[in-house]
């Protein structure tokens, strides 16, 4: 499904956000509606809902309790749960809305009509839709929520369903649908070749390993390249996960989901970049030709990799398309990755961890999320780590032999293979939302690309 708001009609019903130090407006006129405000206890808590009736019974409008400033900081996208509770029908918010507010409002709207009902009997039935808020660009609104969309069907699909060759078709429609090129690099010569990490990682299963490359924009616009790990499942390889660590493995192709849908934000805009995508699509399975701990693999840079760790794939793949992305020298790279579960120690699940040596770019971002409603936080490249995944037998570890600062010690494995690109920006994500909250269901959700995007302009103008 596509997101959209609802035809603007006469006959559409007014939502009238009431916030709790605005209720007096409403319980102490002699009119009905203020009556029948009173009489429901209705004090404009946020998330409140009172329908109000007219004097055939059919709804004349209703009230939307908006809480205060503070009650909503606590959260995001809580009309996403208002427009949830309310009966099938057009609506459409009267009065004016907070400039702050407006984008986050619409937004909310459309995150709240996803569904995942793929492999349901029953469809989802029809809920209640939103006319554009006045003074938002509706079109930039439903693309954002469309690239959304498209992250989390990625990242819910199943493994059964969702291999390497069933993410190198959705690759394809992406690219199809704009208009951009695609070059797909899955023969084992090849790709043993010229990207040993990706092939070690995906040769053990029957699901051939690939690279999906994806380019769009013109030549002379500011070049970005998006890298996003695509392992389709995760076992863990020869270190194999225990069941319960296994049991959500189908979202270790996240970063690809997140990465496919900040380009899909990109193009369907059409922000003046000359974009680059990159998606290596792996399922580390356990087979005779698993590789192993203590093997020493080459990478496409040419820096050896000794492997601590099989289950510490997601940087190996990540690190042969970063070097071939490094290679033309673009004005920024970002890796996307559900990489380690350090990161969610440290943050949670909703927070996503980035790293960059950058201080503009970090100023951008930090600015855009907070815009974009969608949290990052800054974490530190800390140059004494270094230290801890430089093996005595090879350039580098692909895990570090303590468990001290998991998240921190990939991004710096990651950074060793971009040494061309102006600036290197790599999001440690979660790409799940481990129980419903407001406009995201539990399941598969974006992380990092709203923020990105809504920082691009700026930072790319730098």
């Amino acid at each position: 499904m596509r997101p959209g708001f609802a035809p603007d009609t006469d006959d559409a019903t007014a939502i009238h956000l009431v916030e709790s130090a605005g209720i007096e407006e409403w319980t102490s006129s002699p009119e009905f509606s203020a009556a029948w405000t009173r009489g429901n206890d209705f004090g404009g808590e946020l998330g409140q809902i009172l329908i109000l009736p007219d004097s055939n019974g059919a709804i004349s409008g209703v009230l939307a309790g908006w809480g205060s400033r503070e009650s909503r900081a606590a959260g995001r996208f809580h009309f996403a749960d208002i427009l949830g509770k309310l009966p099938k029908g057009v609506y459409k918010i009267a009065g004016e809305i907070p400039p702050g507010e407006r984008d986050e409002i619409a937004l909310a709207a459309l995150l709240g009509q996803y569904r995942f009902d793929r492999y349901k009997k029953r469809a989802s039935s029809e809920r209640a839709g939103l006319v554009a808020p006045s003074g938002i660009d509706a079109a930039r609104i439903e693309s954002i929520a469309a690239a959304e969309f498209l992250t989390r069907d990625l990242i819910n699909t199943p493994a059964s369903d969702m291999g390497p060759g069933e993410l190198e078709a959705k690759f394809i429609d992406l690219a199809g649908e704009f208009g951009a090129r695609v070059e797909v690099v899955r023969d084992s010569g090849p790709l043993r070749e010229d990207f040993p990490l990706i092939h070690a990682v995906g040769r053990a299963s029957d699901r051939k390993p690939r690279l999906l490359d994806l380019a769009w924009g013109r030549k002379n616009d500011p070049s970005v390249a998006l890298v996003g790990k695509g392992v389709c499942f995760d076992t863990g390889g020869l270190n194999v996960k225990t069941g319960g660590s296994m049991r959500l493995m189908k979202k270790d192709m996240g970063g690809a989901a997140a990465a496919m849908g900040l380009a899909q934000m990109i193009m369907a805009n059409g922000l003046p970049v000359n974009l680059r995508l990159l998606v290596p699509a792996v399922e580390n399975s356990v087979s005779a030709g698993a590789f192993r701990p203590g093997d020493i693999l080459n990478s496409r840079k040419g820096v050896t990799v000794e492997i601590a760790n099989t289950d510490a794939e997601g940087r190996l793949v990540l690190a042969d398309a970063i070097a071939l992305a490094d290679e033309s020298e673009p004005d920024l790279i970002i890796s996307m990755a559900t990489l380690t579960g350090a990161a969610r120690v440290a943050l949670g699940p909703d927070i996503a961890p980035y790293y960059t040596r950058s201080d503009s770019l970090a100023a951008c971002l930090e600015k855009a999320s907070v815009s974009a409603s969608d949290p990052v936080w800054r974490m530190p490249l800390w140059a004494p780590y270094e230290k801890m995944i430089e093996p005595e037998v090879a350039d580098l570890a692909n895990a570090a032999e303590t468990g001290f600062a998991g998240s921190v010690t990939a991004a710096l494995f990651l950074a060793r293979f971009s040494t061309r690109a102006k600036r290197f920006l790599h999001f440690d994500i979660f790409g799940w939302q481990p129980s419903s909250a407001p406009g995201r269901p539990k399941g598969g959700v974006g992380q990092a690309a709203r923020a990105v995007f809504s920082a691009l302009p700026e930072l790319l103008s730098k």
